[in-house]
């Protein structure tokens, strides 16, 4: 499938790739999911992220199912709680929620979860996961109780990013939440990136030039969700950008 001995290596080869979000609880109609994976091949979507805030272990289940079915495109679960979990996947991001202060999502799903993943053998990828403020009230800021970072206090998402990579997260997730108004600003992304922690971003990314300047930034995944689920026609929009990053 790739040249990469992991899907961590995978993600940190290179910058602007992208990744469409699936919602389970909002992708049990199989036919309108196999469209918007004919779309993710045609556009050339490096990863299909799965995971969702309120998400039954049997909606998960069946659509990491479908999906592996349907596509080669490596599936990364982005997990809500300790079910999500699927031997379907290539990778989990094992995310510990270190802008907040709620124990169950820095530690508490993650004891929940870790038998059946050492079990199953899927591949676990520490990351470090921030709620950023995107003008909205966010789905997983009401699910897990806490509250996401301002938008203006960059030094502090670089200062948590450190903490989390000197802890051992490989990875830095920034995340404005789904539907968000304003999606994570690019400076959050320059400073991350510097710190030499490979960067996901998603939330509130609607157009291509927030696409473009996020991978100049330093991005390596950017994830594309709500505004799909509005409009599948939108990752059409994306095979621009997979052509001029190669």
């Amino acid at each position: 499938m790739n040249d990469f001995s992991t899907t961590y290596d995978l993600i940190n080869s290179r910058k602007g790739q992208i990744a469409v979000l699936i919602d389970p609880e909002k992708s049990q109609d199989e036919k309108t999911l196999k469209d918007l994976l004919y779309k993710c091949e045609l556009a050339k979507v490096d990863f299909i992220f799965i995971g969702g805030s309120t998400v039954t272990r049997r909606e998960f289940e069946h659509t990491a199912s479908t999906i592996k079915r349907l596509t080669e495109i490596p599936l990364v679960i982005f997990p809500g709680s300790a079910d999500q979990i699927s031997e379907k996947a290539d990778a989990i991001l094992y995310l510990s929620l270190l802008s907040g202060r709620n124990p169950d999502f820095l530690i508490g799903h993650h004891i929940r979860s870790a038998n059946e993943l050492s079990e199953i053998g899927i591949e676990v990828i520490p990351t470090s996961y921030l709620l950023i403020d995107g003008g909205t009230a966010s789905s997983v800021a009401y699910v897990s109780q806490t509250n996401p970072i301002p938008r203006e206090h960059v030094s502090i998402v670089r200062q948590t990013a450190l903490a989390g990579k000197f802890l051992g997260k490989k990875i830095t997730y920034l995340d404005a939440g789904s539907g968000a108004k304003y999606p994570v600003p690019v400076q959050m992304i320059n400073e991350v990136h510097a710190i030499g922690s490979p960067v996901i971003v998603g939330g509130g990314i609607k157009t291509q030039g927030q696409i473009d300047a996020y991978a100049e930034a330093g991005a390596n995944v950017i994830v594309i969700g709500n505004a799909i689920e509005q409009d599948m026609n939108l990752v059409l929009d994306l095979r621009s950008h997979a052509k001029r990053n190669k």
